[in-house]
């Protein structure tokens, strides 16, 4: 096992596919399943399940994400170190963020990305997608972190992070549903929704109109800490971002059910002004938060030693 393996690892565990991990480390797809079927006859274990929707990890993948990731980040960690040769970086960042991502893993970013860069300043301010985009054509954020929309767009945008999108109840008082919901089942659930101007809701929709499901929400809500307290206290379900909800599902007081026949993914990217390049402290910044996310995500421990 050499670190090349293990990096091709936890590109395939983290994004799901071999077509969208072979892309994000710049390979063929073939080197990317020779090596993981290499590293699999070593270990005597299966590491992944092909199905119709990709690549799902096996328990003995998801020990050795857990195990590895933190190794990992200490030789990045170590390698940036390095390269800067105990260069101080200073500065300031200003960061946009969709809320969803902000209320769920913002103060842990933050808390890493200050123990790693104590002399930068850093300004984040939260909205929609379309107003951050905005925001950053006119020059008042660096960057912004936000749902990938359907048009297209004249500032660069780079994928982050793709979220599956959850049937969220609560655990005491939501209906009796099976651990996966099937598309179509959803228009017999009563929902609260974000309102259409939220980004969260043009996936959605999107997806579901692609699948020719019709959904009519008796509640729609945009401040997502009331839809959570409003499903967790009542019998209506929602529809959210598993990020948004892991902490009170792994706390038991929500349940998060997986929906099939389309699953429902939003993709997460940043955007930044092409004449105006981010510097090396937002991009750290911007890593450290698509970290947290997919560690929120998939259920894998805090990294002691990352803060």
């Amino acid at each position: 096992m050499d670190l090349k393996q293990i990096q091709y690892f936890i590109a395939l565990f983290e994004d799901g596919s071999v077509t969208r991990a072979a892309k994000r480390l710049n390979i063929v797809q073939p080197a990317l399943s020779m090596q993981i079927s290499k590293l699999e006859t070593e270990l005597r274990q299966k590491l992944f399940e092909r199905g119709p929707h990709g690549m799902t990890p096996t328990d003995a993948a998801r020990q050795m994400y857990r195990l590895y990731t933190p190794i990992m980040r200490d030789i990045e960690r170590a390698r940036d170190q390095l390269s800067r040769q105990d260069a101080i970086v200073t500065g300031r960042v200003s960061l946009g963020m969709v809320s969803s991502e902000a209320e769920s893993v913002l103060p842990e970013s933050l808390a890493r990305f200050n123990a790693m860069f104590p002399q930068v300043e850093v300004s984040v301010a939260d909205g929609f997608s379309a107003q951050l985009i905005d925001a950053v054509e006119a020059g008042r954020l660096d960057a912004a972190i936000i749902n990938k929309p359907r048009g297209r767009l004249t500032l660069d945008m780079v994928p982050l992070v793709d979220e599956e999108m959850v049937l969220v109840t609560s655990a005491a008082l939501g209906p009796d549903l099976p651990p996966a919901v099937d598309a179509a089942q959803l228009g017999g659930i009563e929902l609260v929704l974000p309102t259409r101007r939220n980004g969260l809701r043009g996936v959605l929709d999107a997806a579901l109109l692609a699948a020719d499901v019709v959904i009519k929400p008796k509640f729609e809500i945009d401040l997502l800490n009331t839809i959570v307290q409003f499903v967790e206290q009542s019998s209506v379900a929602t529809i959210l971002p598993r990020v948004v909800v892991q902490r009170k599902v792994d706390e038991g007081v929500l349940c998060a059910r997986t929906i099939t026949s389309p699953p429902i993914v939003r993709h997460i990217i940043r955007v930044s002004h092409p004449k105006r390049p981010i510097g090396p402290a937002a991009h750290a910044l911007i890593e450290i938060i698509g970290d947290e996310i997919r560690r929120v995500t998939t259920g894998v421990p805090a990294d002691p030693s990352a803060s």
